[in-house]
């Protein structure tokens, strides 16, 4: 996200979308802003989905946050193509919180409020949190610049299919190193 998205005020999601409002609002760092639109849902949780969850999430968005923190500040690229980065913040954000998933935690933000009110409101997930980033993206996009809004949804369908099948892809089971490999 800090070094392909965030340069061009694009929101991978909805705490993203946040950060970016805080930091363009206030002036305050990437990272920590991530992780104030975080801490809110993270209380929050805490009382859904219990401690495991929560403080593997914890971790998740703390390690964001500080690496967002780290990178903003050391590395600059050159920003050709809004595409290229598009595309590659997409793939890098993807394949974090598709691996985040399989590992049973979350990369925190509007995941959170997504899966309370789906599972209240008998809701699928998907389209509970795909409304909330779009309100988001769109405030965003108001605020800051209106092409953001089709760059993050361009982005949020990008990641969201990389995610998608990095959480249903199935290693195929090798039958040749188990144990009875050799017949006698």
């Amino acid at each position: 996200m800090s070094l392909f998205l965030f340069p061009h005020s694009i929101p991978s999601g909805g705490a993203a979308g946040l950060a970016l409002l805080l930091n363009h609002w206030f002036h305050l760092s990437l990272g920590f802003s991530l992780w104030l639109a975080n801490v809110v849902f993270l209380f929050f949780a805490l009382n859904y989905f219990g401690y495991t969850w929560t403080l593997r999430t914890i971790i998740s968005v703390a390690t964001t946050s500080m690496t967002i923190t780290l990178l903003s500040a050391q590395i600059t690229l050159e920003h050709v193509n809004i595409v290229f980065d598009i595309l590659g913040g997409s793939i890098f954000f993807g394949i974090g919180v598709g691996i985040l998933i399989r590992a049973g935690a979350s990369s925190g933000g509007m995941v959170i409020p997504a899966l309370m009110i789906a599972s209240y409101k008998k809701w699928s997930p998907g389209k509970v949190m795909m409304g909330i980033n779009l309100f988001i993206f769109l405030l965003t996009g108001l605020i800051i610049d209106y092409k953001i809004v089709i760059y993050a949804i361009v982005c949020q369908f990008l990641s969201t299919n990389i995610i998608d099948f990095i959480y249903t892809f199935k290693l195929p089971k090798l039958n040749s190193l188990s144990p009875t490999w050799r017949k006698k």
